[in-house]
């Protein structure tokens, strides 16, 4: 069938991208689901910062590429060995595909799954399937999902199904803001009542990481970042207190649990420097492979603090994802409020632009 999508054609161009153009909407081929796979009507995609990451060449990956890996939309096609979801259902899509037999799978979470990390490094499906093209070529997909198209073929591990009354922008964000950022709050971090949490860095998922915080009772829990919008965002939300790195550093404020979103190094110095003595910290972003961090062993081990690196927040989607829809369900955790704002598919270029600066959170592109 035809689709129109956002293929990623060249690595590392020079901003704004609005003028370069690294991302080009248009018409591709969208061969039939296999067996283990299904076809979805995609009906809302989150631009994330690691979208950004492949067109900026901070994480690379093989091109040209159907970006968009956090999105969700409806079942229209099951392939022959899918017996467990039915056409109709909204399903949340997951970049990390789990095969539940390596020993990465068996450790709950902590570890991402060995074969389907090396099959999204690929740029394939976990069935090794590439199914788009266009008349010359194979187009690879984006952490076997590449939602940044009205269809998409996916394989069954790459979605969890969610009830159609979580709204399509919400179901989206869940599959990528909230598993990070909540994940590292309750997996990774394992917030408890009486601890203050300090997130730095308010995109996507540290906010997801904030209101997480807050649906916790008994938790103090603080907003850290450059953008004076954002923290305004965090207030209103409920943070209990918010400041930009500076002021954090010299008001003496120490987090029992303190969560880098951000991906930078000298974010993740901040976030340790915040910790207090036999607290925890937990990063979740991903910074080029050559910047580095310095960090004092001593002060480790003479204050028992811990380093956590946290990815997906340390989730298995179908265990937590229906979680967290119960906390929104619940109206303990307003995962609409993340979103800043709702583009066009071809606007993503723009959208990119905006993450670029710092000051989107969540721009959801939406499909009629």
């Amino acid at each position: 069938m035809k689709i129109s999508g956002a293929v990623l054609e060249v690595v590392g161009a020079p901003g704004p991208y609005v003028d370069s153009k690294p991302v080009v909407v248009r018409e591709l081929e969208l061969d039939e689901p296999g067996e283990h796979e299904l076809l979805v009507r995609i009906e809302a995609a989150g631009v994330c910062h690691s979208d950004l990451s492949v067109v900026s060449g901070v994480r690379p990956r093989p091109v040209p590429m159907l970006l968009g890996h956090e999105a969700a939309g409806i079942v229209e096609k099951l392939g022959g060995l899918v017996d467990d979801l039915h056409v109709g259902q909204r399903v949340v899509m997951s970049f990390l595909p789990r095969c539940e037999q390596c020993a990465s799978c068996a450790s709950g979470g902590r570890t991402p799954c060995e074969p389907g990390s090396i099959a999204n490094a690929e740029g394939r499906l976990f069935s090794g399937a590439r199914r788009i093209h266009d008349a010359k070529r194979l187009i690879n997909h984006h952490m076997g999902v590449s939602g940044f198209a009205d269809y998409a073929v996916v394989d069954r591990r790459s979605v969890v199904a969610v009830a159609n009354d979580v709204p399509a922008s919400v179901a989206a964000l869940m599959g990528c803001a909230v598993l990070t950022g909540g994940g590292a709050v309750i997996n990774a971090g394992r917030v408890r009542a009486g601890e203050t949490l300090v997130v730095v860095g308010l995109g996507g998922v540290g906010m997801a990481a904030l209101l997480v915080g807050l649906a916790h009772d008994g938790v103090r829990v603080i907003g850290v970042d450059a953008n004076v919008e954002k923290l305004a965002l965090a207030r209103s939300l409920g943070a209990h207190e918010t400041y930009v790195p500076a002021d954090a550093a010299s008001s003496g404020v120490k987090g029992d649990l303190v969560v880098d979103a951000v991906g930078r190094a000298v974010a993740f110095e901040s976030a340790v420097a915040l910790t207090a003595p036999g607290g925890r910290t937990v990063t979740v972003g991903l910074p080029a492979p050559d910047d580095l961090a310095s960090v004092s062993p001593l002060l480790l081990v003479a204050q028992g603090r811990t380093i956590i690196g946290s990815y997906l927040g340390n989730c298995v989607p179908s265990r937590d994802v229906p979680i967290f829809v119960d906390m929104w369900r619940g109206g303990r955790l307003p995962v609409e409020r993340l979103v800043s704002s709702e583009i066009k598919l071809s606007d993503v270029n723009t959208a990119f632009d905006a993450l670029e600066r710092g000051g989107a959170l969540r721009q959801v592109i939406t499909f009629e």
